[in-house]
């Protein structure tokens, strides 16, 4: 009951820590405009910014569900193929010899780069947007859960294996739960990064979403509107981390958060 009645409060410590940032910014960018004095389309003022908000509330509305499905699908995309590999790769020294390097070199590729490419392949549908999502969480989730399915304590491994458990039982009774913290990492991680492949999938080419949104504001120099869409971009991504994190301690709950 106690570990239940935590999460409320520090979900309510996260949120007032997150507004007292917010109100920070507010005041460092309201006296930044009060002393530099920039024009309005290279750095417009709050209320500016409220306004604009306030103004396109249900087109960004619209748009921002767009995007959110799109993050969403990435993660669950990517976190289940970035899993699925670690376990195989730990299971066959053959396959993390040649799947390991693979894996390195998909990350090393700008995403920009690839980007337009996944749009002529994928279309400009939301399928791109979330194929790119889905190559920016794999890595991290991969990465930290084969770490740790690779980490896991030998006497234990030496222990079912003496008791007669096949490589499958102790994968799946051993490995993977002493793994569950690497993994929850990885993908709390992931859950950061998620805006990151919507967004630039959208930017390469769609019709709907926050990208698709900020790149017609900036043609039109409605750079009020940009900022909108930033907002609303970092209140998704903050809720998805906060919501990601929340499920994981709950999942891991003898992890000391």
């Amino acid at each position: 009951m106690n570990e239940a009645g935590n999460y409320p409060r520090q979900l309510m410590s996260n949120a007032l820590t997150a507004i007292i940032v917010v109100v920070v910014i507010a005041a460092v960018w309201r006296l930044s405009i009060a002393l530099f004095q920039p024009a309005a389309f290279l750095l417009p003022s709050p209320e500016r910014v409220a306004g604009a908000l306030a103004g396109n509330a249900g087109y960004l509305a619209r748009n921002a569900l767009v995007t959110l499905v799109e993050m969403l699908a990435g993660l669950m995309a990517g976190a289940l193929a970035g899993a699925a590999i670690a376990i195989v790769m730990a299971r066959s020294r053959l396959v993390e010899r040649f799947a390991l390097p693979v894996i390195v070199t998909t990350q090393t590729l700008p995403v920009f780069a690839i980007a337009p490419l996944l749009v002529i392949w994928f279309g400009f549908g939301a399928g791109s947007k979330i194929v790119m999502a889905t190559l920016i969480i794999f890595f991290p989730v991969a990465s930290s859960f084969f770490d740790g399915l690779r980490r896991v304590n030998r006497d234990w491994l030496d222990l079912a294996q003496s008791w007669g458990a096949s490589p499958a039982h102790r994968m799946l009774k051993v490995q993977i739960p002493a793994a569950l913290p690497s993994l929850a990492s990885g993908l709390k991680i992931a859950a950061t990064l998620a805006p990151i492949g919507a967004i630039v999938g959208e930017w390469a080419g769609a019709s709907a979403g926050l990208g698709y949104v900020m790149l017609q504001a900036n043609a039109r120099m409605q750079t009020d509107l940009v900022f909108a869409c930033v907002i609303v971009l970092a209140v998704l991504a903050w809720l998805l981390r906060a919501i990601v994190s929340v499920m994981l301690d709950r999942l891991v709950f003898w992890q000391g958060r």
